[in-house]
């Protein structure tokens, strides 16, 4: 079986949580290959880089791979430009021409894990809770998506007193991506599907 790797570039620990989706993208694609991912942890170097482009050079050199994905989460600005940001920093890096992805979710990584009720749930540590978890319909449109999963999460926790404030929300929200068997949902969402379709023109041109 062919193997692939592929490394995650993403602006905080906390967007570890795209590796599912990544990974599945590229299963979704490539299911005749072994699919292995890394994150870019570069917060623990002696001088961590500190500029886009640096960043870009060190991953590539810590984590080899055959993929870069670099992530940066559109917050104000538009998807395409994070993308022409994220592209201009490659060219100006050690990484240049190197093989890569941008991963750019509106608003947040958080906008993209919102679909499914019963992973909220699991992740939240109870899977059988009955309280009302209303899910958004129009995330990419959330001023503040990451505080929306937080406070579903605390919610399907039904945690209260001294657990509620004991409860570790930010390592729920990172394992929320773990729970979900299928992204394809994540299909209709625009900066979603881009992601989709720029990874598919890469696997086209290297033959993957």
């Amino acid at each position: 079986m062919k193997q692939l790797r592929y490394t995650l570039l993403s602006d905080g620990s906390s967007d570890r949580g795209l590796l599912p989706i990544l990974t599945w993208l590229l299963s979704d694609h490539l299911p005749s290959t072994s699919v292995q991912s890394e994150w870019a942890d570069l917060r623990r170097l002696r001088h961590p880089p500190q500029t886009l482009p640096e960043r870009i050079g060190v991953a590539i050199e810590l984590y080899p791979c055959d993929l870069l994905f670099i992530h940066r989460d559109a917050e104000r600005a538009s998807r395409e430009e994070r993308v022409a940001e994220i592209t201009k920093a490659q060219a100006g890096s050690p990484g240049a021409g190197f093989p890569a992805v941008c991963v750019v979710p509106v608003r947040m990584t958080e906008a993209w894990l919102l679909f499914d009720e019963a992973a909220i749930r699991r992740a939240a540590g109870n899977p059988n809770g009955l309280v009302h978890l209303a899910l958004p319909t129009a995330v990419e449109a959330l001023p503040n998506p990451k505080r929306v999963l937080r406070e579903m999460l605390v919610g399907a926790s039904e945690f209260t007193g001294r657990r509620r404030k004991k409860f570790h929300v930010s390592i729920a929200a990172r394992n929320v991506a773990e729970h979900i068997p299928d992204f394809a949902p994540l299909r209709g969402f625009h900066a979603f599907a881009a992601l989709e379709q720029d990874l598919q023109q890469l696997i086209e041109a290297k033959a993957w």
